[in-house]
């Protein structure tokens, strides 16, 4: 709680005019690395490419990050947006969310951080954090297996909410001897990284990369099919964010 409420505090406020990008990077499964090294990639692409330095949190289930991000808990992500949404301005700022661990059929993120009990998010409890910290512009990632049965509850005319497969095919590259997961690759490091500003376009781009890298690697339970839904009214805030990026690069 302690080392929370220091990340937090360094949140910098919202700039008035100015569409500012805030950002949350959640990683619950502490047996496998690759989780640890895809939250640390995406808030590396994000602060350097969204402008989110002075407004980013970890959340890390890891061995190696105790003493430097707070726990990737259910309540720290719930205390976390509510805390970041107070320093929003709803009606310019947007709020990125990137999820990564296991996934399951039934919805659950799978949390495990030995000898904690470590509760499993699901994408209901997310979305009743969301509208009671009053959080209105979001784009929320999910890069787990089955991760496309996180679309239909999070969606709205507000929200971009992608995912590193459908609710029916796991995805790929979430082993001991990742590097990163697939998706993670192809969509934050090579897309977004250098490549686009547009969630949209990184997404659609990685689903091709990612079909080919699955055929030849040999993935045998069917592609994993990243999916995607853009709220109308997210169009607008995301675009002049954009914008703003853009001149400064």
């Amino acid at each position: 709680p302690v080392l929370l409420a220091q990340k937090l505090a360094q949140v910098q406020p919202e700039r008035a005019g100015v569409v500012d990008l805030y950002s949350i990077e959640f990683a619950p499964y502490a047996d496998e690395d690759v989780f640890l090294r895809e939250v640390t990639m995406v808030s590396k692409v994000m602060r350097s490419r969204f402008d989110s330095a002075d407004r980013d949190i970890q959340l890390i289930n890891h061995a190696n990050t105790l003493q430097q991000w707070p726990w990737a808990t259910p309540m720290n992500l719930q205390r976390s947006i509510a805390d970041i949404a107070q320093k929003m301005n709803p009606q310019e700022d947007i709020l990125f969310l990137h999820l990564t661990s296991h996934g399951a059929k039934n919805g659950r993120l799978a949390a495990s951080f030995w000898p904690m009990d470590v509760e499993d998010l699901t994408p209901a409890l997310l979305k009743s954090w969301l509208q009671q910290a009053g959080v209105k512009y979001s784009v929320i990632s999910i890069s787990a297996c089955y991760s496309g049965s996180w679309l239909k509850p999070l969606a709205d005319e507000n929200t971009l909410v992608m995912s590193a497969a459908d609710s029916e095919h796991t995805s790929y590259g979430c082993g001991s001897q990742s590097e990163l997961t697939f998706f993670g690759r192809a969509m934050y490091d090579e897309q977004l990284r250098t490549k686009t500003l547009s969630f949209e376009s990184a997404h659609a781009a990685a689903r091709k990369i990612i079909q080919q890298r699955e055929i030849e690697a040999g993935k045998d339970d069917g592609y994993s099919n990243p999916q995607i839904s853009v709220g109308a009214a997210i169009r607008q805030p995301l675009a002049q964010l954009a914008a703003r990026l853009k001149s400064m690069h």
